[in-house]
């Protein structure tokens, strides 16, 4: 699922400059690699450029869950945003790529510094949790929910 746009494209051009600047670094996105596991810190978050990855959820004395796939221009993880800053789910690599990753801590730092900036990531964070919340609401139905009844019965 993919939010209408990248997080870098709804940044004013001078917040991108500063944010890719300071807080940014190209990684890749190595195949079966664990990025974050529920429970722990939140210290860091990603856009992926290519590639896929699970975000999970544990399940005690099972597999984990899968929750969602991300790819091509996805945000993964929005726990970093929030205190406790401690993350709720967690992600592996499915397919290899590339993405940004940022410290967290610096964007914070960033956006408590810009307003602009600051009201850019915030909402851009707040849409995709609304968006996923809305996915996930929508799966749950599907899974669920209710059988429909024919309306000839």
């Amino acid at each position: 699922m993919s939010t209408a746009r990248s997080l870098l494209d709804v940044i004013p051009p001078e917040g991108r400059v500063r944010l890719l600047d300071e807080a940014a670094r190209e990684v890749p996105l190595v195949l079966d690699a664990r990025l974050f596991e529920e429970g722990r810190k939140a210290d860091r978050f990603w856009i992926i450029r290519t590639g896929q990855v699970e975000v999970d959820l544990h399940v005690p004395g099972r597999r984990a869950a899968v929750v969602e796939t991300l790819g091509q221009d996805d945000l993964l993880g929005w726990s970093w945003l929030f205190s406790p800053h401690v993350w709720h789910l967690g992600a592996h690599v499915i397919r290899a790529g590339r993405a940004v990753e940022f410290d967290a801590a610096a964007v914070r730092s960033l956006c408590e510094a810009d307003a602009v900036l600051g009201r850019a990531v915030y909402k851009y964070v707040a849409e995709t949790v609304a968006e996923r919340l809305y996915g996930t609401r929508t799966r749950l139905l599907q899974l669920y929910g209710p059988r429909a009844e024919p309306l000839d019965a």
